[in-house]
């Protein structure tokens, strides 16, 4: 009898141990829109691919983003449920520049069975995309989403896939398209206006890792990253040295962790160089908890759409820094 009610109990915990496994995993991601499958079937990879598909898309496409908010796509692991999902979506959309590094090899065997999967940077041209460090493979910086106005370009890759796979939404689609990104130009021009209250020679950003590099481009920062372009990368003691005594050498007044990124690292080296690290972290690979609505310098935004994923960081460097 004893026997019998181990087993019982062992059985009710492995049950118990894979609900919470699925809860916990599929957590990450977030759905858009309607699940009516007489809509266009779209699977998306991160919150910022997930929030341009659903502007354009809204009211013809059932959204699917795999990754939800704080989810780190450089190390994101593909769930069930998303293979599943990739399987059964009409189209697939995700970042690009080898940004989802682990699950590039099951979208590029998606692409080869069925086509309709879509990087959205390949609508940056060129000339404008950035190369990051020896150590990231090769490949471009890719997150292209730091400046604004260069995320505008991804648009007309968004606006064309679903113009080719639902004909009779086409001119919808371009309609909101030319809107979004007409939005997006307003949101580059607000941040350069809110930037300029920081004195040149303050415009030093020093946060978890490099992921501000077209930001700072695009908006006149120096740039410095405790680790490399991809999170996956280690920071070695050199790395940490010379980030302490860049902070020291240039007067610092503040370091930002980053939300998807773990803060104990930026933490150890703001209490090394003696700097204050922000109480509010900026979004780098992931936008905020969708709903989370804040009313800041007159004006309010959700911090888990891209536009308020931009106005929060801009705002929170523009505070910490002046």
């Amino acid at each position: 009898m004893a026997k019998k009610i181990v087993i019982v109990l062992l059985v009710l915990g492995a049950l118990a141990a894979g609900l919470a496994w699925m809860l916990k995993h599929e957590k990450n991601g977030v759905i858009n829109g309607s699940a009516d499958e007489s809509l266009l079937q779209v699977v998306t990879t991160t919150t910022m691919v997930t929030d341009m598909v659903s502007q354009i898309g809204h009211g013809r496409v059932s959204v699917k983003g795999m990754m939800g908010p704080q989810v780190d796509p450089h190390s994101y692991q593909v769930t069930f449920s998303d293979t599943a999902a990739l399987q059964k979506a009409d189209l697939v959309f995700y970042s690009g520049f080898h940004l989802e590094g682990k699950m590039q090899d099951v979208l590029e065997k998606r692409n080869r069975k069925k086509g309709g999967v879509y990087a959205l940077t390949d609508g940056i041209p060129k000339e404008k995309q950035l190369k990051p460090q020896a150590q990231f493979e090769g490949y471009h910086d890719p997150h292209a989403w730091g400046d604004p106005a260069l995320w505008a370009h991804c648009v007309a890759v968004v606006v064309t896939a679903l113009s080719e796979a639902d004909p009779d939404g086409a001119e919808t689609y371009q309609k909101r398209g030319n809107k979004y990104t007409a939005e997006l130009e307003a949101l580059h021009q607000w941040a350069k206006g809110r930037i300029a209250e920081i004195p040149e020679d303050q415009r030093v950003l020093v946060t978890s890792h490099d992921a501000f590099f077209y930001f700072g481009k695009a908006f006149g920062f120096e740039v410095r990253g405790l680790q490399g372009v991809s999170t996956n990368s280690e920071s070695s003691l050199k790395d940490r040295a010379d980030l302490v005594q860049f902070i020291k050498d240039r007067k610092l007044k503040m370091i930002f962790p980053e939300s998807s990124v773990n803060k104990k690292g930026i933490e150890a080296v703001a209490e090394e160089a003696g700097v204050r690290v922000s109480g509010h972290e900026l979004f780098s690979d992931a936008m905020g908890e969708p709903g989370d609505t804040v009313t800041l310098h007159g004006e309010t935004y959700d911090k888990g759409t891209y536009i308020g994923m931009i106005k929060h960081n801009v705002n929170t460097i523009v505070d910490g820094l002046k």
